[in-house]
């Protein structure tokens, strides 16, 4: 017998189990660390030297949106506090064990210190059996502006309100509390406000959760109304003739059309067919008698959205090149938000091409076009800010909790989709559609002041439901003068709302009334486009 041979395998198998006891230790202490005391089954998570201090989250103003408070019977010793409610489709809410939505989920590292130099610093306070201490975030939303779109938005009686009585508004608006609202800053691509509707109250979300109680968020979770959705990024709808905005883009800047380009009778009013199929709704009331002379032109087909007319654009434009345009506005792609969101489409699902027909009604909003309220408002957004695609953007900068800056987000372009002539020419139409089309009663009953350019959609969803009333609109604009940008945008949709100038217009002409009149957004206004003034003499009535 071999003593020493014996000994070596020995000391081998010593050695080997060393090696794997020790990298266990590494793997469970240093790599999982985290993990390990951030599950539930561990207890040890609770207490305050496990538990990081969690960063708080400001407006751009420097509000405070959210906190954590002490509270000796939370995990941690802390709970979560939102000091308003109506931003919890942004961001979100936070409860130790359960699921984190919204900006505390997305930047959950950032918050509980675990990224950046802030890391370091919080492995020497687990050292020193300290509590770690996360990180502040200063978000884009201005906490006055979404005070005022959440109050405008929910002013909306259909039922009641003298406007809804009105013969060319009666029975155009349904009652409805399901929609989103998205106010932006064209020129940089931030969000000062975002609203979905109907909302939940993230305070007794994480109270109740923290407590291991999960009625409220099953009962939130199986309401029919789906509050828990972020309807803003996260549904698709169809953008109904919002969605024309779009195909006129494409067939100016193409040279498919100009606003001048006229159409005949049959041109604008059909009958029309593709693929052996009719495409309906001129919307002109040549049966009313509200339009007596051909030729029209492609402006005041856009101002009365004429589905006929940007049937025929679409296809004159060519299903490539419409396509192209599309994928220049980053529909269909990653639209690179601060956010999880949903890729908006107008492609079939099955991967075939669209037909001539498909083209067609995509090319007026209905066909396979499913949007985001988001995508919406990038495409105004483009408009507004001469062409140009910002990235859409919530997070602003991140500071540790002295406030000095550890990242700021700077505005980025993501593309050139059109000229600035073909953006101001958009423009020009989009005035037309609020001064002498669809949305002009809007002005004429709630104010000129603002000056107001928008299009206004009429979403079909079939089964005798009410249509999803939608507006993208702008403000302030100005005649004649290309490099005088709207200093503003805001997309709002009501479901299953009706005619979209009335499911959300008179809420939207409050909101940009009151964020001007206070000053909250600083801009030159110019003089407003008086309906009986300008329609007239550009034919814009006849």
């Amino acid at each position: 017998m071999n003593i020493s041979s014996s000994i070596r395998k020995l000391t081998y198998i010593f050695v080997v189990l060393f090696v794997a006891l020790s990298g266990g230790l590494v793997y469970w202490q240093v790599i999982k660390a985290d993990n390990v005391v951030a599950t539930v089954h561990n207890p040890r998570r609770c207490l305050r030297e496990n538990s990081p201090v969690r960063g708080r989250i400001f407006d751009r103003n420097g509000v405070l949106l959210a906190e954590s408070i002490p509270d000796n019977n939370a995990c941690g010793g802390f709970i979560r506090h939102y000091t308003d409610p109506s931003l919890a489709s942004v961001i979100g809410y936070y409860a130790p064990g359960s699921f984190i939505p919204g900006v505390e989920g997305e930047y959950n590292d950032v918050l509980t210190g675990n990224s950046g130099r802030t890391a370091l610093d919080n492995q020497v306070n687990k050292t020193l059996h300290k509590s770690p201490v996360g990180n502040d975030i200063y978000l884009t939303i201005d906490e006055r502006i979404q005070k005022i779109a959440v109050e405008k938005f929910n002013d909306y009686h259909p039922e009641t309100d003298p406007l809804f009585q009105q013969p060319y508004s009666f029975d155009q608006a349904a009652p409805s509390d399901k929609g989103s609202v998205i106010i932006s800053d064209p020129h940089t691509g931030e969000l000062l406000a975002m609203i979905s509707s109907p909302g939940y109250d993230p305070n007794k979300l994480v109270q109740t959760l923290g407590d291991g109680n999960y009625d409220y968020f099953n009962q939130l979770d199986k309401d029919i109304e789906k509050p828990l959705l972020d309807r803003p990024l996260k549904a698709r709808y169809s953008p109904g003739s919002t969605f024309k905005t779009m195909t006129l883009m494409a067939a100016l800047d193409s040279g498919t059309t100009t606003l001048n380009t006229p159409w005949d009778k049959k041109g604008a009013a059909g009958p029309l067919f593709y693929d052996g199929h009719e495409i309906v709704g001129n919307n002109l009331g040549i049966e009313q008698g509200f339009v007596k002379h051909f030729p029209i032109d492609t402006e005041f087909a856009y101002a009365n959205s004429d589905n006929i007319v940007f049937a025929q654009l679409g296809v004159k434009t060519g299903l490539d090149k419409w396509l192209e345009y599309a994928k220049k506005l980053y529909i269909g792609q990653d639209d690179r938000f601060d956010l999880p969101t949903v890729k908006s489409s107008v492609e079939n699902s099955n991967g075939k091409p669209l037909t001539t027909l498909q083209l067609a009604t995509n090319a007026f909003g209905q066909g396979v076009v499913d949007m985001t309220p988001l995508q919406m408002s990038m495409i105004d957004n483009t408009v507004a800010n001469n062409g140009v695609l910002m990235r859409p953007m919530v997070v602003s900068k991140i500071t540790d909790t002295n406030k000095n800056p550890l990242q700021t987000m700077a505005p980025e372009e993501l593309n050139t989709v059109v000229s600035k002539d073909t953006a101001y020419q958009v423009r020009q139409g989009m005035a037309a559609v609020t001064t002498c089309g669809s949305g002009w009663h809007l002005s004429q009953n709630l104010g000129y002041q603002s000056v107001i350019a928008g299009k206004t959609g009429t979403a079909e969803v079939g089964g005798g439901s009410r249509p999803h009333g939608w507006m993208i609109t702008q403000a302030p604009f100005t005649l004649h003068n290309a490099d005088q940008m709207p200093a503003l945008t805001i997309v709002a949709m009501r479901e299953k709302g009706g005619e979209g100038a009335y499911a959300v217009g008179p809420n939207i002409w409050k909101m940009y009334n009151e964020i001007f009149a206070k000053g909250y957004i600083k801009t030159t206004m110019p003089s407003p486009l008086i309906s009986e003034n300008y329609c007239p003499p550009n034919k814009l009535w006849q």
